[in-house]
């Protein structure tokens, strides 16, 4: 059958492009033969296929760009590290921790491979049936959430990895968490069924109870522990069986007839499950007719892509046991870049929502999610949500205004780079020499898109830094501005009584990575002073203010009149400060609020009674006066400070501090000591469950009593418990403790 014009226009585009992009000299046709077959090969896009459908939707329907997120030591790293070798993209495995030397291929910072975790999220992609999977690996320790935050802020599905004997840990709630601010589809994965004590249905309910999941297993472990030898998969009624020197040789079998009665029951539940959100599968349920596994693994897709299910997948990454039908249960059930909807603002009318088509069709919109400072410039991570990117083109930062042209273009995998040309919408990509910040949009300038922005924690723990020697000072700041520029969650500042640099973070170990990468990637020896708590002020009442601002020294004076009132913002306001002009008449010309504003705001930067930023405050303008000449801008914004410090020791100021949710897992019979301890450092115990013969105790303990708690509680538990904590809020302190650090911050003030 002769082919259609357009196809035949497309077949010639191909050639000509493929061509193109060779040297200059004249290929032979031999040559150009071979680069249209490395086309149709590379790009399943460009096969001539009907005309109904648009050149790119075939090649987007078979992209999947997925995270794998845990809890610390879920097994994440191990389980990329199968994915990439099953796939190809490598050829041996190594193991997390290095001992071998070399490593996890995702851990690629020499610090991740002696500490045995992930730091910094990597960027990878690999190939399995056709369908291009991109990859992005995330830490589990709280302490880096950030990247797990950029992660899932791009990408269209996510695989939450749990482990069989841990079960569903804090980290985990915080991650599940993360996904729905995301609104992530996901699967489950429950790892380390080879372990002593593992039970998978266990952790289901758990993930059902504490997670809110509407969840159900799709396959069912054949053995546990030492005895588990494979997988039943509900779905398609096969067991799987995994054979080869690393599990490379998925055999499939019959059902064990000693399993058919369980296999059955299970299956039961799922398709209960997945009738109980999916309408077309609950009408073949009720009416009592065989459910195919083809109408199940439509309907399970359905549900999950409509995040009203998550389906349920076990195995063993170390033992090499249930990637394979994992990485299937991402083609199956996990949703192209076409299924996910997305939205950008359109800032030129008035940051009004917009809906991206999502396809290549559109105009090139793209994020910028990570950056990374490479020997030869700065790596920028793009997320390509609509349109075509190539090398060559010229993009437009909407968030700076400034043109840019693209003059490298390439995939990640972990810490090296394969040049590409081009790349389309749905599509995870690296471009060198970008000047932007994390969390920046491009375009092709013909929109003014900028997609909305990621959620950024606050910091909570800050150090004192200096370089020991004078000489290391311009590699010693190159390396702060290098890491506020890829971290958010990294904040440097100047203490302005001692004059100290100081760098803030999400935790003790955020902060001790820094001040190791300084040493080693800048040769820079830094001392660090001891953890600070960054704490906050707040006012508890409402009090009224009127001041006047009088200064005459010959020649134009300074006049500046403000009255009104400060009160707390209601519990669970979304803004920390907020300012209202209530006035009425010109008492006050209006050119002068916005100084006024900005003196209050300076103001509450430094609350007196520990000089830490005031939080939770409304101020309201109520009334003022000013002076035909004596007035100005400077006179309204000293008023407004000057103000604020009379009327703030009448609102009954408070300290807050930051107070921590601490998970702990220990031995039952230390538990009495562990919570003892708890107490004496001003911990409530809000929680405690028994798994095993462990104790699970969760509290919340200020930050500030927390510092050396590792060191403490290896001594209390022999070396056997271990915590975890991440930040839940700022909570007033006793009024002891704000008596102490109030007589604590006076010397300081008075030097």
């Amino acid at each position: 059958m002769a082919r259609s014009r357009s196809s035949t226009a497309r077949l010639l585009y191909t050639l000509h492009s493929s061509i193109s992009a060779s040297p200059k000299s004249p290929p032979s046709p031999i040559t150009a033969l071979l680069h249209l077959h490395r086309h149709y090969s590379a790009a399943p896009s460009l096969r001539v296929k009907d005309d109904k459908d648009p050149w790119w939707k075939e090649s987007m329907e078979k992209v999947r760009n997925i995270g794998i997120s845990a809890h610390i030591d879920s097994g994440k790293t191990t389980l990329t590290e199968r994915v990439l070798y099953y796939t190809g993209r490598i050829h041996e495995i190594h193991e997390v921790r290095g001992k071998d030397g070399v490593g996890a291929k995702m851990d690629s910072m020499e610090l991740e491979r002696e500490k045995g975790i992930t730091i910094q999220s990597a960027a990878t992609y690999c190939t399995w049936k056709d369908y291009q999977v991109n990859i992005i690996d995330t830490p589990g320790h709280v302490d880096f959430t950030i990247e797990v935050e950029r992660a899932l802020r791009v990408l269209d599905g996510a695989i939450l990895v749990l482990c069989s004997v841990g079960g569903v840990q804090s980290q985990s709630i915080t991650v599940d968490r993360q996904m729905r601010r995301y609104e992530v589809p996901r699967i489950a994965f429950i790892n380390k069924l080879d372990r002593m004590g593992a039970d998978p249905w266990r952790v289901l309910n758990q993930a059902r109870k504490k997670l809110r999941h509407h969840s159900a297993a799709v396959q069912i472990p054949i053995g546990l522990e030492e005895d588990f030898q494979g997988l039943v998969d509900l779905v398609q009624l096969k067991a799987y069986s995994f054979q080869g020197s690393s599990g490379e040789k998925v055999v499939t079998e019959d059902i064990p007839a000693d399993m058919q009665a369980m296999v059955s029951e299970k299956r039961r539940e799922l398709i209960e499950a997945v009738s109980d959100v999916d309408d077309q599968l609950a009408e073949l349920f009720l009416s009592d007719e065989p459910i195919s596994s083809a109408d199940l693994e439509a309907a399970i897709r359905r549900a999950t892509i409509a995040r009203k299910f998550i389906p349920v997948f076990m195995g063993s990454a170390f033992k090499n046991k249930g990637v394979q039908p994992l990485l299937d249960g991402v083609l199956s059930y996990l949703p192209c870049p076409l299924e996910v909807d997305n939205f950008a603002l359109d800032q030129s009318k008035k940051e009004e929502k917009v809906k991206l088509s999502g396809t290549p069709a559109g105009h090139m919109v793209a994020l910028a999610f990570k950056l990374e400072e490479r020997q030869f410039g700065q790596l920028t991570y793009l997320r390509i949500y609509e349109g075509v990117l190539k090398k060559g083109d010229f993009i437009t930062n909407i968030n700076t205004g400034k043109k840019i042209k693209v003059s490298k273009l390439g995939r990640m995998h972990s810490d090296s780079m394969e040049d590409i040309q081009e790349a389309h919408a749905g599509q995870i990509v690296a471009v060198f020499g970008l000047d932007c910040a994390s969390g920046d949009t491009f375009t092709d300038g013909s929109v003014k898109y900028t997609m909305t922005s990621m959620n950024v924690p606050e910091p909570v723990v800050s150090l004192a830094v200096s370089p020991v020697s004078k000489d290391s000072g311009k590699q010693f700041s190159k390396a702060l501005n290098r890491f506020q520029r890829e971290d958010p969650t990294f904040r440097v500042g100047l203490d302005p009584e001692s004059g100290q640099t100081i760098i803030s973070g999400m935790g003790e170990l955020h902060l001790e990575v820094y001040v190791e990468r300084i040493k080693r990637e800048y040769k820079v020896d830094a001392t660090v002073g001891k953890p600070r708590v960054n704490f906050r002020e707040t006012i508890t009442q409402r009090a009224e203010f009127d001041y006047l601002h009088k200064k005459q020294s010959g020649g134009q004076g300074q006049y500046g009149r403000v009255c009104g009132y400060m009160e707390p913002l209601p519990e669970g306001s979304e803004t920390k400060f907020e300012f209202e002009n209530l006035m009425i008449g010109q008492a006050i010309p209006s050119n002068f609020i916005p100084h006024i504003e900005k003196g209050f705001r300076e103001a509450a930067n430094s609350g007196s009674l520990i000089g830490f930023p005031v939080e939770n405050i409304r101020v309201v303008l109520t009334d003022g006066a000013s002076h035909a000449v004596d007035s100005s801008e400077l006179a309204f914004r000293l008023a407004s400070i000057y103000a604020f410090r009379q009327c703030y020791a009448k609102c009954k100021p408070v300290i807050l501090e930051p107070v921590m949710l601490v998970e702990l897992k220990v031995p039952t019979e230390f538990q009495g000591t562990v919570a003892g301890d708890l107490n004496r450092r001003k911990g409530i115990i809000v929680g405690n469950d028994q798994e095993g013969d462990d104790s699970v105790i969760n509290a919340l303990v200020p930050l500030n009593n927390m510092f050396g708690y590792s060191t403490s509680l290896r001594s209390m538990t022999q070396g056997k418990g271990e915590f975890t904590m991440e930040y839940k809020e700022h909570a007033p302190v006793s009024s002891d403790v704000q008596t102490q650090l109030i007589n604590a911050h006076k010397p300081k003030t008075a030097e």
